[in-house]
């Protein structure tokens, strides 16, 4: 299945931020005016149709996890959304990096959006990438594919000790064992080439058995 790279609401409050996560196919990272005040950086339909034809755009994901008393990954937190073509398909938390924002403040943002406030994500003081992931508009190039797109993904696994309320276009969250999270039945429904995304994710943390 194709993974589209998500957009940010351009009428989203300004301390929001942008929505663009991988895999809605909708286009709010585009506004109908060159810019506004909340977000001037904003970019039109056209100028984001053109930037995408002649830049990589840089994105985050996440696979939240839950963890017990000493580290071990106990749980895996797997979206579900709807597509704008009203199919479901189920993915990870994700989205555009800002100009001018750093790496964690995206990826703080982001699992706020998706999992709620009350998420509480563990970020470390030096956030690292467990891969980097490389969505092309061409098939075979990669395990990864955006047919709108090139996009570069710095991927990380996010421990979260609250609770988490799906907002916006996440539908729900559900929480899976490792193995279950690893299973062939469930990276058949995951978008883009994702099902490999998590299993490198739970070998980067020895959850992978």
């Amino acid at each position: 299945m194709p993974v589209r790279t998500p957009d940010p609401d351009p009428n989203e409050p300004s301390d929001e931020g942008p929505r663009d996560p991988i895999g809605s196919g909708g286009s709010p990272f585009s506004s109908p005016s060159r810019g506004s005040a909340a977000n001037p950086g904003w970019l039109s339909d056209i100028e984001l149709a053109e930037a995408r034809r002649r830049l990589p755009m840089l994105y985050v994901e996440a696979l939240p996890v839950r963890t017990d008393g000493v580290g071990v990954v106990t749980e895996v937190g797997i979206l579900l959304r709807a597509t704008p073509l009203g199919e479901m398909t189920r993915t990870l938390v994700s989205g555009r990096v800002r100009y001018g924002e750093t790496v964690r403040d995206a990826l703080f943002r982001h699992v706020e959006n998706d999992l709620g406030p009350m998420a509480f994500p563990l970020l470390p003081p030096q956030p690292s990438p467990f891969t980097v992931a490389e969505y092309f508009p061409m098939p075979g190039l990669s395990p990864f594919h955006d047919d709108r797109q090139h996009a570069v993904s710095l991927a990380f696994v996010v421990p979260v000790t609250g609770t988490c309320e799906p907002r916006q276009d996440a539908l729900e969250v559900t929480w899976l064992t490792p193995g279950e999270a690893a299973s062939d039945a469930l990276s058949a429904e995951m978008e883009g080439g994702r099902g490999t995304l998590i299993r490198l994710a739970l070998a980067s943390v020895g959850a992978l058995r």
